[in-house]
């Protein structure tokens, strides 16, 4: 590991004018980064600590939103009482996320700037064709060992999979990202993550000189009514093979569909919305058949390598069965 400067800010203005100096890194709950520095993959020269930053692990549920701050853990989040009364599915992504000592140290923004757990972009000495950590070298895992790796969202430079939970869950509720820098702005969580194309190294819409400040979602019925289901090798500590976020809401016959949220992870570039699942289904009868038909229509397009053929096959169980079990039909 290279040797870094430390420095810990008492304010956000102080952070993020520190932060705009050359190789400098921001240090909150310190469970990616740290990783990152070990294996080689982030050397940065400086490291500014903002895990005692002021105002910023508040978690608000009120009529209309939930507001998370960037600086609240991930333990907390899933512990609150409203959020799981209001909102199971985002306490039920971050429970299944990592593990119990990690989601005590990780913060919220640390969770969403999370990077890939490529086995290629995790090992600079073994494997330097990584077009996400070296633009332009390469991609190792387009015809090496592709289990875990992408079949949506993909390109010829990077089929690494977005790892998180909590962002799969974000993106299915039209959840906001709010960011601080030179001009405060809000994007939403689906626009914050970017497709590889040709250039995998960008990830986010995040930019040298901003922070994470919070997150924020709207509250609409169907997220009282909504599941987290992902499916993984071990029961554990594990990252998904295809995970689902779901949300029903139901016409007053208690049988037609009037809204639904749908959400995967585990098979995309990035979290996938299954915008063409969503319209399939409203307005339809509430029926395992109706919900396996129209949960094709979440692979359209997707492209396997030699080992993760599965996942198109995965995905679509995997929203039927979240559908099913938060409509009452498991």
């Amino acid at each position: 590991m290279r040797a870094f400067d430390y420095v810990r800010s008492s304010d956000i203005n102080t952070a993020l004018q520190q932060s705009g100096l050359p190789e400098t890194r921001f240090l909150a709950g310190g469970t990616t980064l740290l990783d990152l520095m070990k294996s080689g993959v982030e050397r940065p020269a400086r490291l500014v600590d903002i895990s005692h930053l002021q105002g910023l692990n508040d978690i608000t549920v009120v009529s209309d939103h939930i507001h998370i701050g960037a600086s609240a853990k991930m333990s907390h989040v899933a512990a609150h009482a409203q959020i799981q009364s209001q909102a199971p599915v985002l306490s039920e992504a971050l429970w299944r996320a990592a593990s119990a000592q990690i989601r005590n140290m990780a913060s919220i923004g640390g969770n969403l700037l999370q990077r890939t757990r490529c086995t290629y972009f995790r090992d600079p000495a073994a494997y330097p064709e990584c077009n996400k950590r070296n633009p332009g070298s390469g991609c190792a895992a387009l015809n090496g060992i592709n289990r875990n790796h992408a079949v949506l969202g993909g390109s010829d430079a990077c089929i690494a999979v977005y790892p998180g939970d909590l962002a799969v869950a974000l993106v299915a509720f039209d959840a906001t990202v709010f960011i601080r820098g030179a001009t405060d702005r809000q994007v939403a969580v689906d626009d914050f993550y970017r497709l590889p194309s040709n250039r995998p190294d960008i990830e986010n819409d995040l930019s040298v000189g901003e922070m994470i400040v919070g997150v924020e979602v709207p509250v609409v019925p169907a997220l009282k009514n909504s599941h987290y289901l992902k499916v993984r090798d071990r029961a554990s500590y594990e990252f998904a093979a295809a995970s689902a976020a779901v949300g029903l809401e139901f016409e007053d016959d208690g049988h037609t569909i009037k809204d639904v949220r749908i959400a995967l992870g585990g098979v995309g570039t990035k979290p996938w919305r299954a915008r063409q699942v969503e319209h399939a289904l409203i307005g339809k009868p509430f029926t395992e058949k109706v919900l396996r038909d129209a949960a094709r229509y979440a692979v359209d397009g997707a492209q396997a390598r030699e080992h993760n053929g599965f996942k198109i096959v995965l995905a679509p169980r995997v929203i039927a069965r979240a559908l099913m079990t938060v409509g009452g039909l498991v």
